[in-house]
């Protein structure tokens, strides 16, 4: 699942859109999960649209994808972001058995990243596999069905740093050597910074 219903307020505009080497933003995204998961057993992708609609379902509309790609508007994109995760699990598939969390602001992730995650979630069974970089958690993470409803009992005012606090004893941190897993793209100065090279 794809969260992209923000509505890049500091970006100044829509920055799913913004060009990032031959693709764009929400793009690269999508490339490096479908990549890292088309050998995993990954279903598809579900992004969750909401700020800049229409320029955001436009260009999935355009992007090509070796997985199923849907999306869902949330109309309550303009609370917290909690509000978009819930609405994105209740419009999976009845046969999804865990969901892998992205942000659509997040180019920089790896389909190494994606693939080491969902083959931790195969091999062992963890109910909640987040990367740690450095002793910090980033995304993408892993969330077993078996543990939605936690994610289901936050309320809007909650963050994903309470669901993490409540489930301490249950989440499981895969160390990577990559930053990309702690970065994503809110400001002009972000994404020149950070864009690759044409």
């Amino acid at each position: 699942m794809v969260l992209a219903a923000g509505r890049s307020l500091r970006m100044g505009e829509p920055k799913l859109a913004l060009p990032w080497g031959n693709t764009t933003v929400l793009g690269a995204v999508i490339q490096a999960i479908a990549e890292g998961g088309a050998e995993k057993g990954l279903q598809g992708i579900l992004v969750v649209t909401g700020g800049h609609r229409e320029v955001v379902e436009q260009l999935l509309n355009q992007l090509p994808c070796p997985v199923p790609l849907r999306w869902t508007f949330n109309p309550h994109y303009e609370g917290e972001m909690v509000l978009s995760l819930q609405w994105g699990l209740e419009h999976l598939l009845s046969t999804t058995q865990a969901a892998l969390i992205a942000l659509g602001d997040q180019p920089q992730i790896l389909a190494s990243t994606v693939c080491s995650i969902l083959q931790c979630y195969q091999e062992k069974g963890h109910a909640l596999i987040a990367p740690s970089y450095q002793m910090r958690r980033g995304h993408p993470w892993l969330v077993d069905r078996s543990i939605w409803a936690d994610l289901f009992a936050l309320s809007p005012s909650q963050t994903l740093r309470d669901f993490f606090l409540k489930l301490n004893d249950k989440v499981n941190y895969l160390v990577v050597d990559t930053s990309s897993v702690l970065k994503d793209l809110d400001t002009p100065d972000e994404y020149q910074r950070e864009k690759p090279a044409q």
